[in-house]
């Protein structure tokens, strides 16, 4: 990552647009500007960006849109804006591969501080395990980020790399949601339960041999969830 963060900036509105630009630069962030999709994947092929900050409601096509595409090629983290306030709106995100949302309007101070932890989450080289690792049909190795199973290449996102990594430091032993949440995601996260809920069936729908009946990533109700060799 440069010196100064780059932030692609996706959002039609523009008093909306020069508030969080200013937020932004406020932060020594480089800001480029898009107001759709469209001229958001055109910025993206010509100007990489270390965090992209959407909104939803966009011109051309659903900022939904743009998750997926970008998640296609790149593991930035990616920031929501939107008015919806529906936790379907915020879980379809999720899915997608969306790293946080915040629901318009928003304090600066939030906003702020969900753009410093996302960034410093990308940045920050993870404390991972240095062996490889096997369990039922998958195969890890943690210096290379390479995973297989059945031999079959197997791509995780950096926040679902993350969780796998928590998990498996903690093999065997019950990890509580405050406690994986603040490791993956940080303090700020710690009662953000659903990113968890979401995340945990991304890796057993990749992982898991059935995923409807986990082995390996197992859940203890009420409590957390804990890795299984």
């Amino acid at each position: 990552m440069s010196a100064k963060p780059r932030v692609l900036l996706v959002e039609d509105e523009p008093e909306i647009r020069r508030f969080v630009k200013s937020a932004l630069e406020a932060m020594s962030c480089v800001v480029t500007e898009a107001d759709s999709v469209m001229s958001a994947m055109h910025v993206l092929s010509v100007n990489p960006a270390d965090l992209l900050v959407v909104d939803l409601g966009l011109p051309d096509v659903d900022g939904q849109t743009l998750i997926e595409r970008v998640r296609s090629w790149s593991d930035m983290p990616v920031l929501v804006l939107s008015a919806r306030a529906m936790e379907q709106d915020k879980v379809d995100a999720l899915n997608l591969g969306a790293d946080d949302y915040l629901t318009k309007p928003f304090g600066i101070a939030e906003f702020k501080a969900r753009v410093q932890a996302l960034l410093r989450r990308h940045q920050r080289q993870d404390d991972l395990p240095t062996s490889v690792l096997s369990f039922g049909s998958v195969r890890i190795d943690f210096t290379k980020r390479e995973i297989f199973k059945n031999d079959v290449p197997v791509h995780l996102t950096v926040t679902e790399f993350k969780l796998l990594a928590a998990l498996v430091r903690s093999s065997g032993k019950v990890m509580t949601q405050k406690a994986l949440l603040q490791d993956v995601w940080g303090p700020a996260f710690k009662d953000s339960s659903h990113y968890l809920r979401i995340y945990i069936s991304h890796l057993r729908q990749k992982l898991e041999d059935d995923p409807s009946r986990p082995k390996h990533f197992v859940t203890e109700i009420g409590v957390g969830y804990r890795f299984k060799q």
